[in-house]
């Protein structure tokens, strides 16, 4: 898995790319959110559209970095998940505990004031 960060304001924006899967993606986004949050960057959108694939090790990934951004008194919300990945997230009724945006304007006006936005 390859992951780049860019910035859009004071959200950061991870653009994943490969299979989120154990040994395969899972270390390098905790390793990669570990350091955001320790320079005080609570605010992360993760792009999933170039993630074909997630396996439960790949889930776990997510609520981790959804827990950890949480605790530090921000949020973190997923963008463009494809087809395959969004299914997954239904069936283990994850797409209640995240919010999921397919357009990226709208998922980063979602983190305005109140941090409330159109989800999925």
């Amino acid at each position: 898995m390859e992951l780049e960060v860019r910035d859009s304001g004071d959200v950061a924006v991870l653009d994943l790319c490969g299979k989120l899967t154990r040994g395969d993606g899972d270390e390098l986004l905790r390793v990669t959110v570990d350091g955001l949050l320790a320079a005080g960057r609570t605010r992360l959108l993760l792009n999933l559209a170039q993630v074909p694939y997630m396996d439960s090790m790949g889930i776990g990934a997510l609520l981790s970095v959804r827990a950890r951004a949480v605790t530090a008194g921000g949020s973190a919300k997923l963008l463009n998940p494809l087809k395959r990945v969004y299914d997954v997230l239904q069936l283990v009724k994850l797409d209640s505990v995240f919010e999921t945006y397919q357009d990226e304007g709208l998922a980063l006006a979602s983190f305005g004031a109140n941090g409330q936005g159109s989800p999925r």
